[in-house]
């Protein structure tokens, strides 16, 4: 039975380890869950502390992440796993507005090119 018990124990901790966020979806989103699994493991005692945690979030992010967590490790922040959060929601805000701007740049940039070629 006990054995049992200690199988259960560690579905959390796969679970975390396992975890990745899909390109394209939300970063808070992403953060919340992984943050519900680090209450988990802490309820479970399970051993591990905050720059490992750090580590799998970091880890868990899609591609379109590599330069907020090249940046993160060059910078050697010390942050807790809510700051992490709040940092990479800030971060997501901004690229999106920078893409949207670079689109809204393009567009203009066409609609330019087709009314003189109308002439």
């Amino acid at each position: 039975m006990r054995f049992r018990i200690g199988i259960l124990d560690m579905l959390p901790q796969k679970h975390f380890f396992g975890t990745k966020m899909t390109e394209g979806s939300s970063v808070r989103e992403h953060g919340i869950k992984m943050l519900s699994l680090v209450e988990k493991l802490e309820d479970l005692q399970a051993g591990l502390d905050n720059d490992t945690y750090i580590d799998v979030i970091l880890q868990s992010l899609p591609l379109s992440y590599d330069p907020f967590v090249i940046n993160y490790n060059m910078n050697g922040l010390e942050k807790s796993i809510n700051e992490l959060i709040n940092m990479l929601v800030q971060y997501e805000a901004t690229t999106k507005k920078s893409e949207l701007s670079v689109f809204v740049g393009k567009a203009s940039t066409s609609k330019a090119k087709d009314k003189g070629a109308r002439r």
